[in-house]
């Protein structure tokens, strides 16, 4: 006999609700209430199984087992196996029962029944709960209960794997939750120890720069007035006016110190112009004398952007660069000094801290041919007054000029440098264009 209208009409209305149903408490208790018990059938109790698929809780019920709204006293549990219900747990298979006094499974209650009917939900295979509801007339139960039941029960397992999948996926979100918290504070810890290694750096660079700074000062004053003091015991005399002229080029080499801690410290005042950086190489060249000249060469560029520079600045950037290179070749090889547009789509200079952003720049290199840098020095070459030559044989801050000129006229400075191949510097200005 097909379903009857209303019966249709209750699960239709089940598969419309079942979307907005939380969680399996409330889809449990929703069965039993709102489903079954509008079917006509006299109980229903729903049990759930456990996860070693050893036992079933009373979790959900309807009817006079049941009148205590949503709260069951005492939930009844019955291993797999034991009574009927036991047995559709065990065996997966639904049951009709036309008389329980016959029936060896059955357990009486305290209302004892005549007939019962118990189909399995499952999930995956696996049995995670019973459906199970009693009458007090024998052959209460056919085909169309059954089949009634069935569909309840399909219809309970579709929405009870839709509630399992919404909780692993809650599950992998904490899961990537915990994991992102986890390398964020990895991150963050990384970026403090970072930030703890370049405070102490800057803090090791400060004190030796202030300690050199301090030291060859000192030595310039010594110098200064241990001459004013020789010229004014006998101001007319030769070795009088040669104080005087030592004291003046000591006063020079301190002003002039005065100026590299500037530059350093980016403080220079600049005077930039839109210039050809063809234009200030072709200058620097023109005043070297001729035994730098000589072994100086130029791949120049033609049609080179224009950049906003200090001539001057970039002059003193040269000449530092230059005599570096001559130093580190001995008394053979030849300086390459080289100019060429550049179109950067992300950062190619491998020392770089901070590369430049994407763009238009005009790269100025300086490549020599001598000893190179070893790769663990590499770091230390902007240091200021760091030396690789003998002691006295170099004063004033070198590299680190080169860095604060360069980075305050809004470029940047790196260098590739392999031992015994020689070393390039490379700097970025940005174009106008």
């Amino acid at each position: 006999m097909p379903m009857e209208a209303s019966t249709l009409r209750t699960l239709n209305q089940f598969a419309v609700d079942l979307i907005q149903i939380p969680s399996t408490e409330d889809l449990f208790w929703y069965v039993a209430q709102n489903v079954v018990g509008r079917l006509n059938f006299v109980d229903c109790v729903i049990y759930q199984a456990n996860e070693e698929q050893t036992d079933l809780r009373q979790v959900a019920a309807w009817g006079d087992k049941n009148p205590f709204g949503r709260n069951i006293l005492n939930p009844l549990i019955i291993p797999f196996g034991r009574g009927i219900t036991g047995k559709v747990a065990q065996t997966r298979r639904p049951v009709i029962v036309d008389d329980l006094l016959s029936d060896q499974n059955y357990i009486p209650d305290t209302r004892p029944a005549r007939s019962e009917i118990c189909v399995p939900l499952l999930l995956r295979g696996r049995v995670v709960g019973v459906i199970d509801s009693e009458h007090p007339d024998p052959q209460a139960f056919g085909d169309v209960e059954l089949e009634i039941l069935d569909t309840v029960a399909a219809m309970t397992g579709a929405k009870l794997e839709l509630l399992a999948e919404a909780q692993r996926s809650a599950q992998r979100y904490r899961e990537l939750v915990a994991s992102h918290e986890q390398l964020s504070e990895e991150v963050s810890a990384r970026k403090a120890l970072e930030a703890k290694l370049f405070e102490a750096r800057r803090l090791e660079s400060i004190g030796k720069l202030t300690g050199r700074f301090a030291h060859e000062f000192n030595n310039l004053l010594t110098v200064v007035l241990g001459n004013l003091e020789v010229a004014e015991a006998d101001p007319s005399t030769a070795a009088a006016r040669q104080g005087l002229r030592d004291a003046r080029l000591a006063g020079e080499r301190g002003a002039k110190l005065v100026r590299d801690m500037l530059s350093f410290a980016q403080r220079t005042r600049l005077n930039r112009v839109d210039a050809d950086l063809n234009l200030i190489v072709a200058g620097f060249a023109d005043r070297q004398p001729a035994t730098c000249a000589e072994r100086l060469a130029f791949d120049l560029r033609d049609g080179l952007w224009p950049v906003s520079v200090d001539a001057k600045a970039v002059d003193e950037i040269l000449k530092n660069l230059v005599e570096n290179a001559l130093d580190a070749m001995g008394r053979e090889g030849t300086v390459v000094i080289r100019t060429e547009n550049v179109q950067k789509l992300m950062t190619e200079e491998p020392t770089a801290l901070q590369g430049p952003p994407p763009g238009s720049y005009v790269r100025l290199s300086v490549v020599d041919t001598g000893a190179g840098i070893p790769r663990e020095r590499i770091s230390q070459i902007f240091d200021p007054f760091y030396t690789t030559k003998p002691v006295g044989s170099g004063t004033g801050l070198g590299l680190s000029i080169v860095q604060g000129l360069t980075h305050q006229m809004g470029g940047t400075v790196t260098v590739v440098s392999e031992t015994d191949n020689g070393s390039t510097f490379r700097l970025l200005f940005p174009a106008i264009k």
